[in-house]
């Protein structure tokens, strides 16, 4: 049965409440909160005196099994706000009682009796407990704020997952211990690539390997954005804020915005896009239809404000480079110019290793600026322009950006999951509100069609699933450091020298390991540093003028003379440009 199936729902829902009728029996005096289905299973936060361990872990599940076992009757009562407050505080449950206040007082209340526990539940449930099945498995434990709110108190959550069948929670279990294994974080730390620290949350600090990787990524944009015939801007970091006022951010985005302290009377922010910036750059001269289609890039650094709790590795940040490009063109261009950022994006992800990439269509969402008529023309030159390429797409409802509809380009990774990175957006607003406009064939001003493009998104967040998909065994031209030179003795470090010399005439990037231990130890470092060539020199090979070279991941072993190891390497290590 399919992961969206009811049943499927129904399962996770009541295997929440059974896990936290065991706490409750466990551990009295424990209150629970809420224990919503997310995707792939289940959580509940407790209030606890006491934290969970691990060990609780299997405790709580060997007594979800009694529970599921004794096959309890599920029922439900119907309650009014002020019978239903007393019944909880009859029971202690004070969070329940903070929740039920919220609710009007007009309204009826559900409560679901699983034989003689209880909870607050709209539903709906399964029949009984024994419905539920064997095929769960409690995952770990977290702290979770009450209401996620950071000045609330600290939470225990328990997280758990629950399947139709054992194959399935097993699949599941085997995805959780592959995904453990290619965790971009603990890889970031092992590689040398990166860290975190609290006095600057959600920001990056790289390393020089990982620095190194970051600017071959934008390197081979950079190429590929020239082949495909745009140019390159830089724009301010810190704009004061009544052009984000002027541009609709502050009041549809502002949430998620830093804004300074107010200085010579002026309040300033740091940006969360580059869109409004990009558009005072195209502002000025004057613009003719002939200059369009105009396609501007920038790698813009963007800042937005993140929950701490909400903060994971390279993949939630508060601070993040952009791969952005805005292009200005008239609306008879639209479809052309949107078929090209398709195929570009698409021939992208197929150089790093994504060719299973879907495509989302997300239209108007609430909270937008513009009115209906200009949100019906874009949608509408959207999806033209979508049919136009033959592309295979899913409607993804309400959830385009606040000035305009968007694609979204979904890659699945070596392991199946599913990450969102590139985005099309087309936005009749923004250069209206902001003043953005060209001569056209008729000689009056026009606004530009603005189409907002991303190919990698963040690259932070790009670089973290690269390093997942590839459990950091990146591709040669990504590698940060492409090939080590090992002398057996210290007697070789002079052909070592040597070697890694005329390597680096032809921009390998190569290090020496001119340490004074044995090849065995040289050769089992650095292949955890997933290092892809390792070239060990000893005596025969500096008297025969050659090298054994020594892949990662394999035992098999090839000789290669000295005067063809640039040609190589140079076919090896070459970007995949078109």
């Amino acid at each position: 049965m399919s992961e969206d199936n009811s049943n499927l729902e129904l399962i996770r829902h009541d295997a929440a409440h059974v896990m936290a009728m065991a706490v409750q029996e466990l551990f009295p005096g424990t209150q629970v909160t809420i224990g919503p289905t997310i995707e792939n299973g289940f959580y509940y936060d407790f209030a606890k005196d006491h934290p969970f361990t691990e060990k609780d872990l299997s405790t709580i599940e060997k007594k979800m099994k009694e529970i599921v076992n004794k096959d309890l009757a599920t029922t439900f009562k119907v309650f009014s706000r002020k019978e239903a407050i007393k019944l909880f505080e009859d029971k202690g449950e004070h969070y329940k009682v903070e929740i039920i206040k919220d609710i009007p007082e007009d309204e009826e209340l559900k409560v679901y009796y699983h034989g003689d526990w209880f909870d607050l539940c709209r539903g709906p449930h399964l029949k009984s407990t024994g419905e539920i099945g064997k095929a769960f498995k409690l995952t770990k434990v977290a702290g979770a704020y009450w209401r996620g709110d950071s000045s609330n108190v600290m939470l225990q959550r328990i997280y758990g997952t629950a399947w139709e069948t054992q194959e399935q929670l097993d699949n599941y279990l085997h995805l959780l211990e592959e995904a453990e294994k290619r965790d971009h974080r603990k890889l970031g730390k092992e590689l040398d690539l990166f860290h975190f620290q609290e006095e600057a949350p959600g920001s990056v600090f790289w390393h020089h390997k990982g620095w190194t990787l970051f600017r071959l990524l934008i390197d081979y944009m950079r190429k590929r954005q020239e082949e495909a015939g745009y140019t390159e801007i830089n724009t301010p970091d810190i704009m004061d804020k009544s052009l984000w006022e002027l541009s609709g951010h502050l009041e549809k985005f502002g949430d998620n915005m830093f804004t300074t302290e107010a200085r010579e009377d002026r309040v300033y922010a740091l940006k969360p896009m580059n869109c409004p910036g990009c558009v005072q750059v195209y502002k000025q001269g004057l613009k003719s239809y002939r200059d369009l289609p105009l396609r501007v890039a920038e790698f813009g650094k963007v800042h937005r404000y993140e929950p701490s709790g909400a903060l994971h590795g390279l993949m939630r940040v508060r601070a993040f480079t952009q791969d952005d490009a805005h292009i200005f063109c008239t609306e008879d261009q639209i479809t052309e110019e949107s078929k090209k950022v398709c195929d570009l994006v698409l021939s992208i992800y197929k150089d790093f290793g994504f060719e299973d990439v879907s495509i989302k269509f997300s239209d108007r969402p609430e909270q937008r600026v513009g009115s209906d008529e200009i949100w019906d023309k874009s949608e509408k030159a959207l999806k033209i322009a979508m049919e136009a390429t033959g592309l295979e797409y899913t409607h993804n409802p309400g959830e385009g950006a606040f000035y305009g509809p968007k694609l979204e380009f979904i890659l699945r990774d070596a392991i199946g999951r599913e990450w969102q990175c590139g985005t099309l957006q087309v936005d009749l607003n923004l250069p209206e509100r902001l003043g953005g406009n060209y001569i056209a064939e008729d000689g009056l001003k026009h606004n530009p069609v603005m189409l907002h493009r991303a190919l990698f998104g963040s690259l932070e967040r790009f670089t973290g699933i690269l390093l997942e998909h590839y459990t950091g065994n990146l591709p040669l031209w990504l590698s940060p450091v492409q090939a080590i030179v090992a002398p057996i003795t210290s007697d070789i470090d002079d052909y070592a020298t040597e070697v890694q010399d005329e390597l680096k005439k032809s921009n390998v990037r190569v290090d020496a390991d001119l340490r004074n231990e044995k090849i065995s130890y040289k050769i089992r470092e650095n292949s955890l540093k997933k290092i892809p060539y390792m070239l060990i020199l000893g005596k025969k090979e500096k008297e025969e003028r050659a090298i054994t070279l020594r892949v990662f991941g394999s035992e098999k072993q090839e000789k290669i003379k000295f005067e063809k190891l640039n040609d190589f390497f140079e076919k090896k290590c070459k970007m995949p440009l078109h």
